[in-house]
């Protein structure tokens, strides 16, 4: 990430080509994260559709896409001539989406890290420990 002009961090996308995620998605899936992370807030601009096609040597009609996709779920709000920026308003996502988010991302994991030989107790061992109050109730 580079400094932008108002001294935050710039947005910089980062790919995982063995992840079998579509790129896309991963665009979409990294933006909907730093905002939850709040990395990234209502008004912060996101590189530009050229910018982000050659820092990842990547279709721009790929970023395009992904774009869209979050400008139509009103995560994001492009102007143009002026750029791409996250939007001010809350995006309430219905429960049924919320689940199959979390599906994803625990098959994805699971799957990951079965490749790299661990077992689903190794996972579990990690997120407990990853629990805001881990620790607490340990001898």
């Amino acid at each position: 990430m580079s400094t932008s002009r108002n001294g935050k961090r710039a947005f910089a996308f980062e790919l995982d080509p063995h992840s079998g995620v579509p790129v896309y998605r991963q665009l979409i899936d990294q933006v909907l994260g730093a905002i939850a992370a709040g990395s990234l807030v209502g008004g912060d601009q996101l590189p530009t559709v050229r910018q982000v096609a050659v820092d990842l040597a990547i279709n721009p009609n790929t970023v395009v896409r992904a774009y869209r996709e979050l400008e139509i779920r009103g995560t994001l709000d492009t102007q143009q001539g002026t750029g791409t920026f996250v939007s001010h308003q809350k995006v309430k996502r219905d429960e049924v989406e919320r689940r199959r988010q979390l599906t994803q991302l625990v098959s994805d994991f699971v799957a990951r890290a079965g490749a790299a030989g661990f077992s689903i107790d190794d996972l579990l061992e990690q997120l407990e420990d990853r629990r805001p109050d881990a620790g607490k109730n340990r001898r």
